[in-house]
């Protein structure tokens, strides 16, 4: 399943790193954290998941020779761990996920906002494979990751006021729908890996 920038951007990173379905996850970490530094930490570990994914996208090829892994089986593998995602955004809500959190007492540093939340399993299977499918496109992905990336740190910046402005039940709709979305993605991608497997 080849993609361009806008359908890697849309379809696949926005909706693994599920901005709005982490509102409610965000708020509860958050909780403990001193207002006047909340923006500075949301920042820090956008930055750090964006690193993490960085790394996995320019080093999947390698990755994957190391582990001596086809595309085939990422392909199955990622559709896989993308269709869990998508069933949990769909039936369940996302703070259960990480619900030990909420007690946390100190300032939450890598997890479980920067890792899982925002470079969870989903979205290290998708960017690498991304760059192992069409690694000749690398700086589109890269792009692509980093207006992701972008978007899910305004978010989280902006959490209390558009959770307020939007309405929980809103945001939870926002979820599910993206959750549906990203079912069809995910079957996609475990289709096109059986296909590639039975008929190349």
């Amino acid at each position: 399943m080849d993609h361009t920038f806008v359908s890697a951007l849309l379809l696949l990173l926005l909706l693994v790193l599920d901005p709005f379905g982490s509102l409610p996850i965000f708020i509860s970490v958050m909780r403990n954290v001193a207002p006047e530094r909340r923006a500075r930490v949301a920042v820090r570990e956008v930055v750090i998941a964006f690193c993490v994914l960085g790394l996995f996208m320019v080093g999947g090829q390698g990755f994957l020779s190391l582990m001596h892994l086809s595309e085939r089986s990422l392909e199955v593998a990622g559709g896989v761990i993308l269709l869990i995602i998508a069933i949990r955004m769909i039936f369940a809500s996302g703070s259960e996920i990480y619900a030990a959190a909420e007690g946390q007492a100190r300032e939450p540093f890598i997890f479980p906002l920067a890792v899982p939340l925002l470079a969870g399993p989903s979205a290290m299977a998708t960017v690498l494979l991304l760059a192992s499918r069409q690694p000749e496109r690398l700086l589109e992905w890269v792009g692509a990751l980093t207006v992701a990336m972008t978007i899910s740190g305004v978010v989280l910046l902006l959490a209390d006021r558009l959770r307020r402005w939007l309405g929980a039940s809103m945001v939870s709709a926002i979820e599910k729908l993206m959750g549906l979305v990203l079912t069809a993605v995910a079957v996609e991608m475990i289709l096109a890996g059986l296909k590639r497997y039975f008929f190349s």
